[in-house]
């Protein structure tokens, strides 16, 4: 037993367990709208930002001194006032920001409450539907993936592609499957006024959100929902596109071969993925860290409570997902653009 390991192993333990805790913080002070006070104020007292947010200045007393341990906030011992560092604010409070982290923490705490239900189906093999984890989950997700949306979709991927951007100039039919709550759909729509865009997504909740966000966006006229899953969805496109879901369907190979029938002539897949590498040792770092986790809390056991239960994971890599396309009969498939998260692969029959 090399006792300096055992410590090094708890220490690093005890670091994860501050993390977990850190995470939930994280909602609360975006919850109470703490480090938008924050953003705004400069350095405070624990009672003036309390004052600010019309909450109990003890709780947030501890709650401070938790963020500034955690290194989230600068804490000066002389002047007994705590600052929110500008680099962190963009973190913690622009959601327009592709270094948005907000929606990571509420999703992946909301993630975690499926602990129980996770359990009990490593024992079954029955998987957890994405339907039946708690709705934050739902919501922090999108916020999660709507930063990186915003930042690269239509300035990089949508170029990216061979003679799609043209098409959505012009006019062109867009079915975004396994939508949610339609970030990419109105993303798309608010860039391409001239194409109609259909978002299709089997949780009938998320889609009523998404025609509510529609609606609030002003793309409703061209932009439509509806309940369906992505081997039923109808309709021929011009262009179809998944974002960050193929790896959570039970039959990936099947959905794949729906969207070739639903494909117009010269029509074109866009399939956005987690980005990782073919063989677990090259995922084996922070990134890789977050992506199997949650694939383990959810993508995982989503495929699995499905029919067929594929389960490619959050961190397939793109020669998983380049045999997929090519059982569904895909046979031109290219990278088109990446980044360091994202893969984006072009298909065409």
């Amino acid at each position: 037993m090399d006792q300096n390991k055992l410590e090094d192993f708890v220490h690093k333990a005890l670091g994860d367990i501050g993390s977990a805790l850190t995470a939930s913080l994280v909602v609360v002070g975006d919850k109470l709208g703490l480090y938008r006070a924050m953003a705004a104020a400069g350095p405070v007292t624990s009672g003036e930002l309390a004052a600010r947010t019309d909450t109990v200045e003890r709780c947030v007393r501890e709650w401070l001194a938790a963020q500034a341990a955690a290194g989230y906030v600068d804490y000066d011992a002389k002047t007994g006032r705590y600052t929110l560092p500008a680099e962190h604010a963009v973190a913690l409070t622009d959601e327009e920001s592709p270094a948005c982290v907000l929606g990571g923490f509420q999703g992946m705490t909301a993630a975690m409450r499926a602990a129980p239900k996770v359990t009990e189906a490593f024992r079954t093999g029955k998987g957890v539907g994405w339907h039946e984890h708690d709705p934050e989950l739902f919501v922090g997700v999108e916020r999660f993936f709507r930063p990186g949306y915003n930042a690269n979709l239509v300035s990089a991927w949508i170029p990216a592609l061979e003679g799609v951007e043209a098409k959505l100039k012009a006019g062109a039919r867009v079915a975004d499957i396994g939508c949610g709550h339609g970030a990419s759909t109105i993303i798309l729509a608010k860039a391409y006024p001239r194409s109609t865009f259909v978002g299709f997504d089997y949780h009938a909740p998320s889609i009523e959100q998404a025609r509510e966000r529609a609606a609030a966006a002003g793309v409703s006229d061209r932009t439509h929902f509806e309940v369906a899953s992505a081997k039923s969805f109808p309709g021929t496109y011009d262009l179809v596109a998944f974002f960050d879901c193929l790896h959570d369907m039970g039959d990936p190979v099947g959905a794949a071969a729906h969207v070739r029938q639903a494909l117009g002539r010269d029509g074109t897949w866009m399939l956005v993925e987690p980005r990782a590498g073919d063989e677990v040792q090259e995922n084996l770092n922070p990134v890789g860290r977050l992506f199997y986790s949650v694939s383990t809390l959810v993508c995982t056991q989503a495929s699995l409570a499905q029919e067929v239960g594929a389960a490619l994971g959050a961190q397939a890599g793109e020669a998983r997902l380049r045999g997929v396309l090519t059982q569904a009969g895909f046979s031109h498939i290219r990278r088109a653009a990446d980044t360091p998260f994202n893969l984006i692969l072009e298909a065409r029959p």
